[in-house]
C-alpha cells in the first residue's frame, strides 16, 4: 500500500472560489442520480458539461510507464463514466484488454464509441470479475462516492479483481477546514470523506495494497469566501 499519484498530468484546477450557499442539499440529491443533469446539466449538480478533450492522455502515459503497461496487459476502470480514460489506452494499446464498470446508464449510453460496448452497468461494491483477472485496477472519485459499508466492499472487491497493482483516489480532509471546504461545500457525491488518517485505518480493513491519491481540498485548490454565491472553476 503506497501514497502515490499517477494524475499530476492530469491539469490543475485555478483557485475556486466556493460559497456557504453552494451546492445544497438539492444538488446533492439531483447528482445522486448520476443522470444527465450530473454529466451535463448545472454546474452545481456535477460536471456542469462532461466532454472528452484529451487531457486523460498524460495520465495514460503516466501510468502506462508507472505499472509497465502495454499491449498485453488487461486493465479494468470501476467507475469509468464516458470512457475518456479508457478511451485513451485504447489509442495508445490497441490491443490491450480494456473493460469498465459504471453504475450511470446515462454515461454508458453517452460513452466513447470506440470502448462503449467494454462497459458494464453495475453497483461499484460487487465486481463481476474472476480473481486476479486484471492487471490494473482504476477507481478515479469512486470509492468515497459509497457508504462506508460499501467503500470497504468495493475496496476488497478491487483487492481482489486485480494482480496487485491498483490505483485509487479517496475524498479526504486534514482539518476541520478542509473538511468544510471539500465535503459541505464542494462535493456533490462524498457519502464518505474521511481524515487522512481515517482512510488509512479503512485501506487495511480492506486489506488494499494498491496505490492511493487523497483528493482534498488543497488538491483542488477550495478557497472560501462566506459571502459568494458562485463557484468560480
Amino acid at each position: 500500500m503506497r501514497e502515490f499519484s499517477v494524475l499530476d498530468g492530469y491539469p490543475q484546477p485555478k483557485a475556486r472560489v466556493v460559497g456557504k450557499n453552494i451546492r445544497t442539499i438539492k444538488n446533492k440529491i439531483i447528482a445522486s442520480y448520476r443522470d444527465e443533469r450530473y454529466y451535463d446539466g448545472e454546474r452545481n449538480n456535477g460536471y456542469g458539461g462532461y466532454k472528452y478533450d484529451g487531457r486523460w492522455k498524460d495520465v495514460a502515459d503516466k501510468m502506462s510507464e508507472e505499472y509497465g503497461l502495454n499491449e498485453n496487459s488487461s486493465i479494468l476502470q470501476v467507475g469509468c463514466e464516458k470512457g475518456f480514460l479508457l478511451h485513451d489506452f485504447h489509442e495508445k494499446f490497441s490491443g490491450m484488454k480494456l473493460r469498465g464498470y459504471e453504475m450511470s446508464k446515462y454515461a454508458i449510453d453517452k460513452a466513447m464509441p470506440s470502448i462503449k460496448e467494454l462497459i458494464t452497468l453495475g453497483e461499484f461494491q460487487k465486481l463481476p470479475y474472476g480473481d486476479n483477472e486484471f492487471d490494473f485496477v482504476i477507481a478515479i472519485g469512486v470509492v468515497y462516492t459509497l457508504t462506508l459499508r460499501d467503500a470497504v466492499s468495493c475496496l476488497k472487491e478491487i483487492e481482489r479483481v486485480s494482480k496487485g497493482k491498483s490505483f485509487i483516489t479517496l475524498g479526504a480532509y486534514h482539518n476541520e477546514r478542509g473538511k468544510k471546504l471539500f465535503k459541505d461545500y464542494w462535493s456533490v457525491l462524498g457519502s464518505t470523506v474521511l481524515h487522512v488518517d481515517e482512510w488509512i485505518e479503512v485501506l487495511k480493513e480492506a486489506k488494499y495494497s494498491g496505490d492511493y491519491a487523497f483528493t482534498t481540498a488543497e488538491k483542488l485548490n477550495l478557497v472560501e469566501d462566506s459571502g459568494e454565491e458562485s463557484i468560480r472553476a
